[in-house]
């Protein structure tokens, strides 16, 4: 039987084995463990990457969220009870940054076709108490972000990349992490781009935003003992930036293995039980491959005992999670549909060929 795992997370750093052990060991000789040159030279790295002015390394994805809607507080360009776009259909964090900053969440469906937020909706949601909208880049494809934009500019409200599933990812050659006023990135281990542990970034092109944000992430103090702001400790330790910039370097070429194996899956899967994802070039990483069926379970099941190992992303909206009971009783139909139906099948820059094909037979095979 064919053994074809979701993603080989040990197999994808054995690939850079050499040069992350090189890197760790320059990191431990050094002496110097959090805020040093390590990460300097990578926040450089990844900010020339992304095409943006800055890269301020935080301690995770969500902080990174969270750090710059709290920065646009400090800096007067938002206040508690202002309201901000997210899309129904997203991992919870989006959702959690707002909250936790006393901002209020509202919830708008997403493009059942790209399963990202919708533009058209979005303008429909907005009120005279919105100020942000926070688009999320789902499963690794940007959100329609020139038509996001423009309402953003007639309406003057503050953009929000959610860019932790779109490293890489660009529309007409400018790349997730530039075209919002912020973008939070998550280096999570699983991501296209991953640390070996928790770490994640904002970029920006505002100047006052990045210093307050590198003041906010280290206690609100830029200089040590002097306190600008009630901060918090969210820092991009050393060796999870030595290590990013070395995989930094590899990034392109384990995304375009992504795009090779999507478009394999593409044009290989044709069951009717099973509905493709509908891409739009370069602007999708495949942070994830999903798909949908209507009988999800029997799908998963079925490829299971094919030897394919799946996950589900994700099993429960937001609006239906304990954490938010509140909005239980509301009805956000096509969030509903997508995380009753969707599946993810595996991808990544080690699957092989052979593995491919065997995903794909059992896709196929799969009589619904």
């Amino acid at each position: 039987m064919n053994n074809v795992p979701f993603l080989d997370l040990k197999g994808i750093n054995a690939q850079y084995r050499d040069e992350l052990i090189a890197a760790c060991t320059k990191v431990v000789d050094s002496g110097w463990y959090i805020m040093g040159n390590e990460l300097a030279q990578f926040e450089q790295e990844f900010a020339n990457y992304c095409g943006t002015r800055y890269s301020v390394g935080v301690a995770n994805g969500l902080d990174a969220l969270i750090l710059t809607l709290r920065a646009w507080k400090e800096l007067g360009k938002l206040k508690d009870g202002d309201e901000v776009i997210v899309p129904s259909n997203t991992y919870i964090a989006s959702i959690l940054a707002i909250s936790a900053n006393n901002l209020v969440p509202v919830l708008v469906e997403p493009d059942l076709a790209s399963y990202n937020l919708c533009p058209v909706k979005a303008a429909a949601a907005i009120t005279l108490k919105t100020r942000a909208i926070l688009p999320v880049h789902l499963y690794g494809q940007l959100a329609d972000m020139p038509a996001i934009m423009d309402i953003a500019q007639r309406y003057n409200l503050l953009v929000l990349e959610d860019s932790a599933q779109a490293h890489g990812a660009s529309i007409d050659g400018k790349k997730a992490g530039n075209w919002g006023d912020a973008s939070g990135f998550s280096f999570y281990p699983g991501k296209n781009l991953g640390a070996l542990g928790d770490a994640g970034a904002v970029t920006t092109n505002d100047d006052e935003l990045a210093e307050t944000l590198r003041a906010l992430r280290n206690y609100g103090s830029l200089e040590k003992y002097k306190n600008l702001f009630q901060g918090m400790n969210s820092r991009l330790d050393e060796i999870q930036a030595a290590m990013l910039s070395v995989k930094l370097k590899h990034l392109d070429t384990e995304i375009a293995h992504r795009r090779k194996v999507a478009a394999t899956y593409l044009a290989g899967i044709n069951n009717t039980a099973i509905i493709l994802p509908t891409p739009h070039d370069e602007a999708h990483v495949w942070h994830v491959f999903v798909i949908r069926c209507e009988q999800r379970e029997a799908l998963q099941k079925h490829l299971l005992d094919s030897g394919i190992q799946t996950l589900i992303h994700y099993p429960i909206p937001p609006h239906q999670q304990q954490a938010y009971r509140e909005w239980n009783m509301d009805s956000y139909p096509l969030a509903e549909l997508i995380h009753q139906q969707v599946i993810s099948l595996p991808i990544g820059p080690t699957i092989t060929d052979e593995q491919v094909i065997a995903v794909i037979k059992a896709c196929n095979s799969y009589k619904g």
